[in-house]
């Protein structure tokens, strides 16, 4: 009987240790299809709601760390620690996904990492939200771009760049025909061949670090972001585009900004130049 008990709780260990292990990876994965949830304000399935569709999407109404947040100057801890974003990344073949609340380009096996506090996250993916999701001092942008990491344990890294009209985005004409085929065929996935990420131009040093959240749900927290401080540009017919080939009734695919409840934001800038 003596070694039944050992042998019991040795297989309950293991079976705790097991969904330990499991769990964060699969908590800290996006919802793939917008079905249930929307942008509307005045939705029952809008941005507001969604901590009630789902009990797994709670921390959308009950967290404490949400995103995206206001990059407000007056809250802004200026930092020379932190250093250079870290970035090592690779050409793989790429998929552009029709998600229902946006369009995302995945790296098959991914397309190399970045490494902050010790830990490297692999990029996984990139998806856009018009207008932009993060503001600065209460400015919403006309692009936000998200470039997704993911560490070997299931955390997630976010970087973020924002866009005004202006100027085309590089990255973005060099993928606008595989973009037009998506909007004008109804298509949900195509592939698209070898994608580099590191034609995806961030253009500056300086960048804002804090923890946040996924912006759609679930909404999982302790998620690291860095967004880029330069604000890039983009043309208004890319932004059209994007939104087209969501093949959505949104005109917004934007979550509010989310209450900061204390938490530490930084910016990175480096002592030995100034850069935009």
């Amino acid at each position: 009987m003596g070694k039944l008990s050992v042998c019991q709780v040795f297989l309950f260990t293991f079976f705790i240790v097991l969904l330990v292990s499991i769990f964060p990876a699969t908590s800290s994965q996006e919802v793939e299809d917008e079905k249930e949830f929307n942008y509307d304000v005045h939705s029952e399935k809008g941005p507001a709601r969604w901590g009630e569709i789902h009990h797994e999407w709670s921390a959308c109404s009950h967290g404490s760390m949400q995103s995206p947040i206001d990059l407000l100057n007056q809250r802004v801890q200026i930092v020379s620690h932190l250093g250079r974003l870290n970035r090592s990344y690779k050409p793989s073949n790429g998929t552009l996904r029709n998600r229902g609340h946006d369009i995302m380009l995945n790296w098959e096996g991914g397309a190399g990492s970045m490494h902050i506090n010790g830990t490297d996250y692999v990029l996984q993916q990139c998806h856009w939200h018009s207008p932009s999701e993060h503001t600065i001092n209460g400015r919403r942008f006309a692009l936000e771009a998200h470039m997704v990491h993911e560490s070997s344990d299931g955390k997630v890294a976010v970087v973020g760049i924002m866009y005004t009209i202006g100027r085309p985005d590089s990255f973005l004409s060099s993928i606008s025909d595989h973009l037009q085929e998506v909007a004008g065929t109804k298509e949900e996935e195509k592939a698209v061949g070898i994608v580099d990420p590191r034609q995806i131009k961030i253009g500056s040093r300086k960048y804002y670090r804090y923890i946040g959240s996924l912006t759609v749900p679930p909404c999982t927290e302790n998620v690291v972001w860095t967004m880029v401080r330069k604000v890039r540009t983009v043309t208004r017919r890319q932004v059209r585009l994007l939104r087209v080939a969501v093949h959505d009734d949104s005109n917004t695919n934007a979550r509010p900004t989310q209450p900061i409840n204390g938490r530490h934001v930084k910016l990175y800038r480096p002592q030995d130049r100034e850069d935009n």
